[in-house]
């Protein structure tokens, strides 16, 4: 609402220093104003706050972490809390003192004890998560200088990291932590991770085996008297408060911030419209991805009576501006000093505060804004709304009272806030003697997710019986809002709490709490089984506190009540978040190695600091550029349409608009036919991109957008699933075959056959930094300078020579460094970096284009979703004789790099099994989605499953284990693949029996068997998987390798190599190969950047091979410096590194030289089916036990165990977090990481809140790796091996332990074996797999009476 009245000035702080804005933009978030605000860089001396990175904007994923420190006007005392930047809108921020990464230290100050621990504990990879890590720990210690290990887990529940597997930066957040009591059999002086381990091992002094990949001692200590003090400034306006009015005009939006209760409420009249704002959690995503505009935004932050907290002997009356996490304190220490019987409603919701959203979110939004937003997913509203929590509302017109109850929560107007209205204050009362209420929750995962049901229940029995005198539950996430069941509660009273009274309940709520087939969210089967499974749990719960009770009142007949029995009392207890321990195992350097050399230590990553301090430059922190532009891309919203017309007229008047690029401005090649840059004529998926705006702000061109006008007629066929492409023989290329032996034949000569299907799903990349890049057009000779975050600087440059038609060696690409790749920026940087250079181009000025992570997550693809048939023929004893498996994968509507995916999960399905006779089809599916891609395994995480599928179907016919089926099938001596490579599987069947032997399988199999027998609610699943993974590319030419090394005149060396920094430390490697070969210290050489102007022509960084072939390339080039040094050092042996390089230039010798690899020879003939298409292969072997509740489908990973082959590591801190975090992201590929498509082909699941990649949460509470010892291969560079893509398979041993642990629910209940496996495996498979009398009581529905929410594409 623009207004011509001056804005007031907002003063706030940001790390020490006073910010005074007098025009304040209330639509700009911290994460804007931090980022771009240049008034704000001018007055801190220039000083540049990239450090919080934007990576989703709806404070989903803590990338933008910062500290805000108030003062308490209740308390009197300074709160600090961590926040999500881009949630908070600068006007929200008077009187706050902000600090950011760059304000906890620097390399140019000195760096926080946080940042260095970090760093060294090797708790950093890409680095874009690391400065919002560092912040969530900071404010933890500013807070708890001493944090318990739960407090540290609460603490970075809401960061999520997409490299690490978070086991290192756990293991930083740990030195900082009192002591736990850890093991409990350390008193016996022997840890149970360390079994059958010599104690002398421990040492590497004493061994050859480590356990130790950083040294503790090296630690700074923590003094806190280092930290930047609250600003006196802020102190003093907190003490004596304005209490006038503020107003903040922006463009579009005011801003008013009054300073009395009196004044908001006269404000309130004044706008009844206006919604009031203080976290922004609810309203902020609200506007930025529904569309939601409010001209008046009214904030009562400055109102310290909405912050009261007062108690009578009756209940707890808690302010509504009130945060989420000052709640949860409140109640914490209520539940301190209160009997238990009148602490149950603030249990309830004390359980429910720990895991709702994450420690910023709760920090940031209020109870007030919580309970009126009443949305479907509050896990608040239904207890409170069982708890008769009654809301005092407040007006100029006076104070009343309104019960939470069904009406409100309905949102009926006789029993809501009037419009001017606003909420002061909630009364919860206490909970009575013989009153119980419990709370209940499922999600895709246990933290940081929004609910797909949760509950509230409440009984209060008649004194010293069982009989019902009142009843109250209430349920969210089943309709648009949470839902009461009234009826059903009214018809239970003065019933018996016994197995009729269940019976009956469950019947009612299934017919009162209904849920129609087509339900927005799905699942609706698994939310109706929920409804009554949560009411089972309350019903035994209750059964035990009551027998507890009616012991306790020694009340006659007590003993008639029902018995609960052994077997059931497991379905009482929740699984609990436990921090992860673990032991890392891993050979050290031989003894005579020089201290000097570098080569096998757990080095450091080169910039491990720079990613903890925020200095790490990243493709968006690049400044502004004179005159630059920003960027946003039009995309369809038609899965297959052609396009009439597209209108531009009202675009390109709206403010800061330059301009909008088409297909028409493409001078050169519009990408290719099945594949354009920009839609021509027809689009072929939700997502194609149309054209794209470029306007003077991201902000500008991103309103701009709406305004273009496409019309467009459907086409058909329109296809999104692998059944219909099927059916419409809608194919991308020519099936991919290998076969050997006489299948048909060995079909007729077994005992058994087994025929069955898997289902995988796709997986989004999720890198934390979105697709980004920047084009600067120079003004001569149409040179361009482009800095992009891609893993094939070279693909982007020949992309954007053809489609602006101009010559290869006038556009030159940087990549300094990728904040995660995983395949997802092979191929599609070089789409973004031409339209981006169309676009500088046509208007001649610089172009910025940063992806949203909606956008990103709709554009670009991801992994190949698959569906496999199988037909495997065995003996009785578990020898498979014969398997014929076709396979079929979701290419989406391109090309892309599906028929190389095709092959490869053809070539590497028969993972380490050698069976005689072996047929694999593979066809590639073209549906109207967006093209998949390449993706961190390439194939093999899908295809794999297949095979190992197979394996559990054998074992479950044989009447055997699986692992003992794995075994009798493996490789075991030197034998030929089915495509006629020879290899030797020595290693492999090593890795096997390290496994085993480490992770104690065969008395934890015994163990899960004994658990199992025991309880009938929960079940334990245990599952070890082998693995042959085969690095690298099928063609020689993708092995090649360049590098160009300087020494300059002081003796300092720069290394420029073809491979990108993508956080898998491949520049930290190559130094080290540096080091080693040139005889130097590790800090004489550097590394600046990737760039197709040092080393052209480069291939693509992927494969797992980057680190074996640059480093051969670096090898080269230091060698032949080293050998153009030799007389100079033959002749001064006494003289030091710079004497000889001072001298070699003095005799005109080149101190530069160019290093080559040619490539490892690699080649497939698929005419023959036979070939030799990898250098090598890596062994592996993983064991994981998880423990699954089936009356929701949690489930918890207890350990995991993994072996594997590195052979001689370049460096064991990398390789271990590389194993480590692939396999995290494996494990969320199998079993939390699921996408959602609409029938109409748009992708439901576009951010954080819709996608769960794993949590700090999801690590296995034992998680153990050890890198085989006393390997070798000639092959490569120092004998080591690419581990980059390997450890994403063994993420399935947590998918087989689930579908073990589901296994033995099924057999329980005489359920017959299915063998059609789903992956992943989510809550809503696992609780519907384990079918029991309540999934048999729920309604079904026909499918064909109505149309789903969501469709599966594999």
């Amino acid at each position: 609402m623009p207004c011509p009245s001056a804005s007031d000035a907002l003063v706030f702080f940001v790390n020490g220093r006073k910010v005074t804005e007098r025009n304040a933009e209330p639509e700009v978030t911290l994460l804007t104003f931090l980022r771009k605000n240049w008034t704000l860089l001018i007055q801190v001396s220039a000083v540049r706050f990239t450090g919080a990175k934007y990576a989703c904007g709806r404070g989903g994923c803590g990338a933008c972490t910062v500290m805000v420190s108030k003062h308490d006007p209740v308390s009197k005392k300074i709160r600090h809390f961590s926040v999500t930047a881009c949630l908070v809108p600068i006007c929200s921020l008077y009187g706050a003192a902000v600090t950011t990464v760059e304000g906890v230290g620097s390399l140019k100050t000195r760096i926080h004890p946080v940042q260095e621990r970090i760093a060294k504990t090797h708790g950093t990879q890409c680095g874009f998560c690391t400065p919002g890590m560092v912040m969530s720990m900071y404010t933890l210690l500013r807070n708890h200088l001493q944090p318990s290990e739960e407090q540290l887990m609460e603490a970075l529940g809401g960061n999520l990291c997409r490299c690490t597997g978070y086991r290192p930066i756990l293991a930083s957040g740990r030195t900082f932590c009192v002591e736990s009591n850890g093991c409990q059999q350390k008193a016996t002086g022997k840890c149970c991770l360390d079994q059958e381990e010599n104690d002398s091992s421990l040492l590497c002094g004493k061994s050859d085996i480590c356990t130790e990949l950083f040294a503790k001692e090296e630690f700074q200590p923590l003094d806190p008297t280092q930290d930047l003090i609250f600003p006196p400034e802020l102190l003093r306006m907190a003490e004596n408060p304005e209490k006038r009015t503020l107003t903040f005009h922006g463009e579009r939006v005011t801003w008013i911030s009054p300073g009395t209760l009196k004044d908001l409420l006269e404000l309130k009249a004044k706008h009844p419209e206006a919604p009031l704002i203080l976290g922004n959690t609810s309203l902020g995503p609200a506007i930025k991805s529904q569309g939601h505009f409010h001209p008046i935004l009214l904030s009562p932050a400055r109102i310290s009576e909405l912050s009261m907290v007062s108690e009578t002997s009756d209940g707890l009356t808690i302010g509504a501006s009130c945060s989420l996490a000052q709640v949860k304190d409140i109640l914490a220490e209520r539940i301190s000093e209160l009997p238990e019987e009148k602490t149950q409603t603030y249990r309830a919701l004390l359980k429910h505060l720990k895991s709702l959203a994450s420690q910023q979110i709760r920090n940031m939004a209020s109870l007030g804004g919580h309970i009126i937003s009443r949305h479907c997913y509050s896990d608040l509203n239904p207890i409170l709304a069982v708890g008769n929590t009654t809301l005092n509302v407040i007006s100029e017109e006076g104070t009343r009272q309104i019960p939470l109850n069904q009406h409100f929560l309905a949102g009926l107007a006789s029993a809501d806030l009037k419009p001017e209205e606003i909420l002061e204050s909630v009364y919860i009362p206490h909970s009575k003697k013989w009153e119980f209420v419990s709370a209940f929750r499922q999600a895709q995962c246990q933290q940081n997710a929004l609910v797909d049901v949760n509950a509230g229940m409440r009984v209060l029995f008649k004194e010293g019986t069982d009989t019902i005198e009142d009843l109250s539950i209430a349920y969210g996430g089943i309709g648009a809002a949470t839902i009461s069941a009234h009826t059903s509660c009214r018809r239970l009273l003065g019933k018996h709490w016994n197995k009729l009274m269940l019976d009956e309940a469950c019947r009612l709520l299934l017919n009162e709490v209904s849920l129609p087939g087509w339900a927005p969210g799905g699942k609706v089967e698994f939310k109706r089984t929920l409804v009554v499974s949560f009411l089972f749990k309350f019903y035994l719960e209750v059964l035990q506190e009551l027998k507890k009770l009616l012991t306790l009142f020694t009340v006659p007949d007590s003993r008639h009540y029902p018995e609960i029995s052994d077997g059931f009392l497991s379905a009482l207890e929740d699984f609990t978040v436990t921090v992860p321990q673990g032991v890392q195992r891993y050979q050290s350097v031989d003894s005579h190695q020089p201290l000097q050399d570098p080569v096998g230590r757990p080095i450091m990553h080169l910039s491990g600091i720079k990613h903890a301090t925020g200095e790490a430059v990243f493709c968006d922190d690049i400044p502004i550029v004179d005159r630059e532009l920003s960027m946003a891309l039009v995309t369809s919203t038609r899965a297959h349409a052609k396009i009439i017309s597209i209108d531009l007229s009202e675009a390109l008047d709206q403010p800061g608009v330059v301009d909008v690029v088409t297909a028409d401005d493409i001078p050169g090649t519009n990408g290719a036919e099945d594949d354009r840059l920009l839609a021509v004529d027809e689009v072929l998926c939700v997502g194609q991109i149309i054209c794209a705006v470029i306007a003077e702000t991201d902000v500008q061109a991103k309103r701009a957008i709406e305004k273009i006008k496409i019309t467009s007629e459907d086409l058909e066929p329109v296809i999104f699933t692998i059944e219909d492409a099927i059916k419409h023989n809608s194919f991308l290329c020519p099936e991919k075959k290998l076969e050997q032996g006489n299948i048909e034949e060995a079909f007729e000569k077994v005992d058994q056959i087994v025929e069955g299907e898997v289902h995988v799903g796709g997986q989004e990349h999720f890198y934390m930094e979105t697709q980004r890049v920047l084009v600067i057009p120079k003004t001569e000779d149409k040179e361009l300078d482009i800095y992009v975050s891609t893993q094939d600087p070279t693909l982007v440059q020949k992309t954007v020579s053809s489609t602006l038609d101009i010559p290869i060696n006038r556009i030159t690409c940087h990549v300094k460094r990728v904040g995660g790749g995983f395949g997802g920026k092979v191929g599609r940087p070089a789409v973004f970096g031409a339209i981006a250079a169309v676009g500088a181009i046509k208007t001649g000025h610089p172009i910025r284009l940063v992806l949203d992570r909606e956008d990103d997550m709709l554009i670009t693809g991801g992994r190949h979703p698959l569906f496999g048939k199988y037909k495997v023929g065995f003996l009785n004893n578990g020898q498979i004789k014969a398997l014929d498996i076709e396979c079929f994968i979701n290419g989406g509507c391109a090309l892309d790099d599906s028929e190389q995916v095709t092959e490869f999960l053809t070539l590497k399905m028969e993972n380490a099994y050698k069976i005689r006779n072996l047929r694999f089809r593979g066809r590639a599916c073209m549906t109207n989605l967006p093209s998949n891609t390449a993706f961190r395994g390439f194939g093999f995480p899908q295809g794999t499953l297949i095979t190992e599928s197979c394996i559990t179907a054998v074992a479950a016919k044989c009447g055997l284990l699986p692992e003992e089926i794995r075994e009798k099938n493996m490789y075991k001596t030197a034998d030929k693949t089915i495509y006629k490579q020879v290899f030797n599987p020595e290693n492999l069947i090593r890795c096997w029996n390290e496994c085993l032997d480490k992770s104690s399988f065969q008395s934890r199999r015994t163990q899960v068997e004994e658990f199992n027998k025991k309880n009938y609610w929960k079940k334990r699943g245990i599952a070890i998987v082998p693995m042959k993974f085969s690095v690298g590319f099928a063609a020689t030419s993708y092995h090649q390798a360049a590098a160009l090394v300087h020494i300059y005149t002081d003796g300092s060396v720069l290394v420029t190599h073809g491979g990108n920094e993508l956080g898998q430390g491949i520049h930290t490697k190559m130094l080290q190969v540096a080091s080693r070969e040139l005889k130097i210290p590790m800090a004489y050489i550097h590394i600046c950047e990737t760039s197709t102007a040092t080393v052209p022509n480069t291939v693509a960084t992927g494969g797992s091979i980057g680190s074996d072939v640059n480093g051969r390339a670096v090898q080269n080039a230091c060698q032949i410096l080293l050998k153009r040094l030799e007389p100079i050092i033959k002749k001064n042996p006494e003289g030091t590194w710079e004497n000889w390089v001072e001298a070699a230039f003095e005799q005109r010798i080149s101190l530069s030289a160019t290093g080559y690899f040619r490539g490892y020879k690699a080649f497939m003939d698929w005419e023959k089916g036979e070939g030799d298409p990898f250098p090598y292969y890596v062994y592996g072997a993983a064991c994981s036990e998880v423990e699954i509740d089936c009356l929701t489908g949690a489930h918890k990973k207890i350990r995991t165990d993994i072996v594997m082959d590195a052979c001689c590591s370049l460096n064991p801190a990398i390789d271990i977090g590389q194993i480590e975090g692939s396999f995290i992201q494996g494990m969320g590929l199998y079993t939390t990481e699921e996408l959602k498509y609409s029938p109409e082909g748009v992708l439901y699941s576009r951010g954080p809140d819709e996608y769960k990649i794993p949590t700090i949460t999801d690590v296995p509470k034992q998680f153990n790796v050890s890198l085989l010892p006393s390997s070798q291969t000639p092959l490569t560079i120092y004998s080591s091996k690419g581990l980059g893509e390997s450890g994403m398979f063994l993420g399935s041993s947590v998918f087989f332990a689930i579908t073990d642990a589901v296994a033995a629910a099924r057999r329980e209940r005489d359920i017959p074996e299915d063998f059609t496996a789903t992956s992943p495996a989510t809550p809503e498979w696992v609780r519907m797999a384990c079918a029991d009398q309540f999934t048999e009581m729920i309604p079904r529905d026909d499918p064909k009476t109505f149309k789903p929410w969501s469709i599966p594409i594999a």
